[in-house]
């Protein structure tokens, strides 16, 4: 089975969690309109349907050969790119001075998630160059904007993000590229970077990278890092393409999935150093770097949540057509289909609920980006903010972990068939493993959450957001919808449970920092809980009497209730282990050998 674009669910999270319609009556997105929203919608899920999607498993097997220096996508890919270009995909956030649409990140999150649901190798190109868009239009100079953002937003140049060394991974203070100041005013940049992805690629006739380096004075560890736009072919001042410049693709990593998007070892400087220019100011690199990263953390949350959703497609129409055995309770004759049976039936729900949680988590996250950008006032900027700093770790950490989860719980409705090639199940379990890894790994994004944004306005941050739990619970228990069950009761404890672990972690940090620490993953784990089990419950509150059709309306009050009932009753023992089970950690010494 190949993909269908989930536009239904995605509008029903934008209309009835995150609060579109609101936004939109109060101005926040000028005047787009749920039409214009669901048209573009609309036609983002036919593209990824019926072109997108069919590149996916040619992608796995053909992956992307290097030879000479040059890297050869699969067949069809540069077709396929040349015409989601020309649409104008690429340039959807993109401000309209430089020939983008100006359009939400709400917008561009929804097609972010479909893209890669439809090929994640296919998706992950596009979303480096948009990064680099962003911090090109927030750090470089107008010269330098006008130069390249054009063609870079057109699609017609993609771009790349260059931090990582064999010595500098997540921790960059041991970065050691270099840069030197040329007397023209541009930098020559000297060393090597691993693991660029559309480092290099015959999709583009130019790839624009940017490079952290470190000058020659510059003071130690990360605050001496500069970043510099480096091109691959260098550019005329009348826009067209020159000489070669001095950065070359050295190999590509042979890796566990994504195969259809190629992994480079770069290396700058062979003959005497790369031409680069400087964005932003020098030894301020990592801060114009960090508005590349926090938007691509958001984006790894949506790949996250797309392998979850494809993973779960195919699952379910397999268990549809795959009969084994008799169910319990089959008035059919013969045996049943497998869905039929209540353990497979309980996967697939824990796949749809978890991945329509986590979707939730990440659209919440896009408004509040939008609501940090386009606020009408600065009050409400700030708020967007802060809400947007909090929800980033979570929704990173807990879509791409559900993505491993619901990739791998796919495998395993498919039975034996799921462990070979052919079915597709185990190319999207390799693909899943690592979003979970890149663009900081989730044991950073939960220390992240738990060293440096429960702490925001002395905690009133966090409170803030389990008030806003806690009035969807009391909305539940309040309903007269019998369809809920114990909802109200589980969610409740779940973020009782959020609440008392919150308040252990803010006096750990004060006190002993490696119990803090040790919490923090599944601290991380229980806030995408409560959190999505509450998203889920008010998107089943809403969708009454809003218009829906009976199947949506049942099928959004069920996953809820299953949710509330089967995944966020994990939230007492998560609790627990945060705030008594930190010193079996700091106090286990791991043996070296058993």
């Amino acid at each position: 089975m190949t993909y269908r674009a989930p536009v239904t669910d995605m509008l029903a999270t934008l209309k009835h969690v995150v609060g579109l319609e609101q936004a939109l009556a109060g101005g926040l997105y000028g005047d787009l309109t749920v039409a214009d929203i669901a048209a573009i919608l609309e036609e983002a899920g036919k593209f990824a349907t019926e072109r997108i999607a069919p590149l996916n498993k040619l992608g796995d097997r053909h992956g992307t050969p290097f030879k000479d220096g040059v890297v050869t996508m699969p067949p069809g890919w540069k077709e396929v790119y040349t015409d989601w270009a020309a649409a104008g995909w690429n340039g959807l956030m993109a401000a309209d001075a430089y020939g983008g649409q100006g359009l939400p990140c709400v917008i561009n999150s929804a097609c972010i998630e479909m893209w890669n649901a439809a090929s994640g190798a296919f998706g992950l190109g596009p979303l480096l160059t948009q990064g680099a868009i962003e911090a090109i239009t927030a750090h470089a100079s107008d010269a330098l904007k006008a130069k390249y953002l054009p063609k870079m937003v057109s699609g017609e140049w993609t771009g790349t993000m260059n931090l990582t060394e064999p010595s500098a991974g997540s921790d960059l203070s041991g970065l050691r590229t270099r840069a030197a100041r040329a007397a023209d005013g541009t930098y020559r940049i000297t060393g090597s970077k691993i693991y660029i992805t559309y480092g290099e690629h015959d999709l583009t006739e130019n790839i624009i990278h940017l490079v952290l380096a470190r000058l020659p004075d510059a003071p130690p560890g990360t605050k001496g890092i500069s970043l510099f736009l480096v091109p691959k072919i260098l550019v005329n001042d009348d826009g067209t393409l020159g000489a070669r410049n001095d950065v070359r693709c050295h190999s590509i990593e042979h890796k566990l999935g994504v195969h259809g998007s190629p992994t480079c070892t770069m290396v700058y400087g062979d003959a005497g150093g790369a031409i680069g220019w400087l964005v932003g100011e020098e030894n301020r690199g990592l801060m114009a770097m960090f508005t590349m990263m926090n938007n691509a953390r958001l984006a790894v949350a949506l790949q996250g949540v797309s392998i979850a959703e494809r993973a779960t497609q195919q699952a379910v129409a397999y268990a549809m057509e795959r009969r084994q055995g008799k169910a319990p309770g089959s008035k059919g004759e013969g045996i049943s289909a497998i869905i039929e049976h209540p353990d497979v039936k309980r996967m697939l729900a824990t796949m749809r609920a978890s991945t329509r949680a986590a979707r939730a988590i990440c659209y919440m996250l896009a408004s509040e980006i939008d609501r940090a950008h386009l606020g009408k006032s600065e009050e409400e900027r700030k708020a967007g903010n802060a809400r947007a700093s909090l929800l980033t770790p979570i929704a990173k950490a807990y879509a791409t972990d559900i993505g491993n989860e619901v990739a791998s719980l796919g495998v395993q409705v498919h039975g034996g068939m799921g462990f070979v090639e052919e079915t597709g199940a185990a190319q999207h379990m390799r693909d899943a493993r690592i979003y979970a890894i890149y663009e900081g790994t989730n044991g950073i994004q939960a220390i992240d959450l738990v060293t440096r944004k429960i702490g925001i306005d002395g905690g009133g941050l966090v409170a803030a957001e389990i008030a806003r739990m806690r009035r969807v619970i009391a909305e539940v228990k309040g309903s007269n919808a019998t369809g809920f069950g114990q909802t109200a009761a589980r969610l409740g404890a779940a973020v009782d449970a959020l609440e008392t672990s919150t308040q252990h972690l803010l006096a750990a940090l004060a006190s002993d920092p490696a119990d803090a620490q040790a919490g923090a993953t599944p601290y991380a784990r229980l806030f995408g809980l409560a959190l999505g089990g509450t998203s889920l419950a008010e998107k089943a509150l809403r969708l009454r009497g809003n218009g829906a059709s009976d199947t949506e309306r049942a099928e959004a009050l069920g996953l809820a209730r299953f949710f509330a009932e089967n995944l966020a009753t994990a939230a007492p023992g998560l609790g627990a282990s945060i705030v008594t089970g930190g010193h079996s950690v700091t106090d286990l010494d791991i043996p070296l050998a058993s």
